[in-house]
């Protein structure tokens, strides 16, 4: 096993997937590797432990562990299929809570997968009830991770220009302005982070283009960059078209916060 000292909560955010509707899931072959166990078989039992707690609690056991099989490789040109799942978060807690707690890590996994779950999956009445600035921050906080893997899979797909990238993407939703453009129209200093800078509603529509755009490149198989970028821009594009056919306000219209979300978090410790 290795020790706590080694970890902080990145090392479950960096083998976060998510799918195409948005779902945040953790692939237990991945897992297991984490949480300092040398065989499938200690995961395993977990996971079958786990999902008695999950069906004790009266919930579905398929909603939170999604059983599928992969062909993997074994040797040159030779493959096997294996068993693998599909861990939805609550399916993780209940893994780490059966876990061994002597082992830091499991520790440290508990808390994650606990106080995570509070601060990223708020129902909608929760949500409604938030102020403005405390929807801007939860909205930047959802952007900021599917951004992150929004950018994994672009690097796979042949992006080398993560910047170019997402200027597609604004172009698209912003109807040809360009990364550049939106900075000068809210008057940002040198630095500042655009996307600190937009309230709830835009935040939303820039969110709205993140998973269709992951998706859309893995479905596609593409492997170059100008195909990805092209991918961006056309999502963007029917983002904007989606806002404009329900009535709502360009994003471009839509007014710039008084206070960045940095200036906030530093003033606050509302939900981050």
């Amino acid at each position: 096993m290795n020790e706590i000292k080694e970890y902080t909560e990145k090392v479950f955010e960096d083998i976060k997937h998510i799918d195409e509707f948005g779902n945040e899931y953790w692939l237990a072959r991945e897992l297991y590797k984490i949480l300092g166990y040398s065989q499938w078989r200690s995961i395993n039992e977990l996971i079958e432990r786990a999902k008695i707690s999950c069906k004790k609690s009266k919930y579905n056991v398929d909603d939170h562990f999604a059983l599928y099989r992969k062909m993997v490789g074994i040797a040159s040109k030779t493959q096997r299929k294996v068993i693998d799942y599909k861990l939805f978060r609550y399916a993780c807690y209940l893994i780490v809570m059966n876990g061994n707690l002597k082992e830091g890590i499991i520790a440290l996994g508990q808390t994650y997968f606990a106080i995570q779950t509070r601060r990223q999956e708020l129902s909608e009445k929760e949500y409604n009830e938030l102020t403005e600035d405390e929807k801007r921050l939860y909205r930047r906080n959802q952007a900021r991770k599917g951004n992150y893997n929004l950018n994994q899979t672009a690097i796979k797909s042949g992006v080398k220009d993560l910047a170019r990238f997402h200027n597609a993407e604004y172009k698209g939703l912003y109807n040809g302005k360009t990364a550049d453009d939106i900075f000068k129209r809210k008057k940002l200093r040198y630095r500042e982070d655009i996307l600190d800078n937009m309230g709830s509603e835009e935040l939303v529509d820039n969110i709205f283009r993140i998973t269709p755009t992951d998706s859309k490149l893995k479905r596609n198989n593409v492997d170059n960059e100008y195909t990805a970028n092209s991918v961006h821009y056309e999502v963007g594009r029917e983002v904007r078209n989606s806002v404009k056919r329900l009535g709502g306000t360009m994003p471009e219209d839509l007014s710039t916060p008084d206070k960045s979300l940095k200036e906030l978090e530093k003033e606050t410790k509302i939900i981050k």
